[in-house]
């Protein structure tokens, strides 16, 4: 039987946090049930809810748009409502306005993450929950899976002042949580005067990754085609902070990666000498249509994952750029551009949240060098988000 999703329960049970109350709803293509049917239309269905405006994250309600493209407010074309995009041009867009949440009395966050911190969904749920709290707006999570189960939690914590909309928050890499978790966690942490409602699955378990239950994958975002994207990405999202391509502009985004001055060969050679748990380097040629290198044949490697309980994609994301630096240090760059609204900082540093990794990589520091600090964060994370925690093992 597949997993029961927060969206389905309320579609067929309702709840009364939501009845005969004005709904104001975040989402995107991904607020889905087992059949396909979006949210829009289910909550429409029932007589007992008013669903009145649209909330929309990075990408935006539909997901048409690329990453770190702005979405201008809108109407919705399919339902007539009027859609307010909380991705705009500047970092204060990504906070609701009290004129957004004027006309409704309480948020419904529906969104499928992919359970790496750098996904910006769950960011846009924390400001949405800190928004409502200060205008007194109730805030109600219709829970999804988190793809890549609720076992692992991996990578480092977020170094005070290197905070940003890839980590709102300080947490591990891979974090382990589902949106609705993580609602409790940041509600109780942050002590928000809200009425929050997290809509629990059915039939979730921790040790369940996306293949496992039963329910259909909806694309999140234009690079996130699959859930083996999902599975690769708390490593190969680190490629972003680099003037490496992650495979954008190809149909395997973070499962691609590479450069056109790189030797696929020598690539896969010395990450294998890395003996990676759970995964095998092909080495490839690729030619991406848009983004970095686009146009331009790139040598690099496709990373094929062989076990995914053994797989540690975090730490396998740092050996990739730990080797492609290791064979041509000279042509080796760090992205220096502004990233998600942060100029001041290395995108490398907010995706890692602090600078030691990018300082380790250009020294020169073994891989164990490098992952040495994890274990102690990982370790801490589990034990303050454990009482938050909603499914069994």
């Amino acid at each position: 039987m597949a997993v029961q999703t927060g969206l389905a329960r309320v579609a067929t049970e309702g709840t009364s946090l939501l009845e005969g109350r004005r709904i104001g709803l975040l989402c995107n293509p991904t607020a889905v049930d087992g059949e396909l049917v979006h949210a829009i239309e289910l909550l429409g269905r029932r007589v007992d809810l008013e669903l009145v405006s649209l909330f929309g994250p990075e990408h935006g309600v539909r997901g048409d748009a690329q990453d770190m493209i702005s979405v201008d407010p809108a109407g919705d074309a399919r339902s007539g409502l009027p859609v307010h995009s909380l991705y705009g041009a500047t970092e204060a867009s990504l906070t609701p306005t009290p004129e957004m949440l004027e006309d409704i009395d309480v948020l419904v966050y529906d969104v499928q993450d992919v359970g790496s911190r750098y996904y910006t969904f769950v960011w846009t749920m924390v400001l949405a929950m800190r928004a409502c709290a200060k205008a007194g707006k109730a805030f109600c999570v219709l829970d999804r899976p988190n793809p890549l189960g609720g076992m692992h939690v991996e990578g480092s914590a977020i170094t005070p002042g290197y905070e940003s909309f890839v980590g709102l928050v300080s947490c591990p890499n891979r974090h382990g949580l589902t949106a609705g978790e993580i609602a409790r966690w940041r509600h109780s942490v942050e002590q928000l005067d809200l009425d929050l409602a997290v809509i629990a699955m059915r039939g979730w378990h921790r040790d369940m990754r996306f293949d496992h239950t039963g329910l259909p994958w909806v694309m999140p975002s234009p690079n996130m085609p699959t859930c083996d994207t999902a599975l690769v990405y708390p490593g190969m999202c680190l490629v972003e902070g680099t003037e490496l391509s992650e495979g954008r502009g190809t149909t395997r985004p973070f499962e691609l990666a590479g450069a056109p001055h790189l030797d696929g060969h020598r690539l896969a050679t010395a990450l294998a000498a890395m003996a990676l748990p759970g995964v095998t380097f092909r080495p490839v040629v690729y030619t991406p249509t848009f983004q970095k290198h686009a146009t331009r044949p790139c040598g690099g490697i496709q990373i094929h994952v062989t076990n995914p309980e053994t797989y540690r994609p975090y730490r396998t994301g740092v050996a990739f750029l730990k080797a492609c630096r290791d064979q041509a240090p000279d042509r080796f760059e760090w992205r220096m551009r502004a990233y998600e609204f942060v100029d001041k900082l290395p995108a490398i540093d907010l995706l890692a949240g602090n600078s030691a990794l990018r300082e380790g990589i250009d020294a020169g520091a073994s891989l164990d060098d490098l992952a040495a600090r994890w274990p102690r964060d990982e370790g801490a994370f589990c034990e303050e988000r454990a009482e938050f925690l909603l499914y069994p093992e």
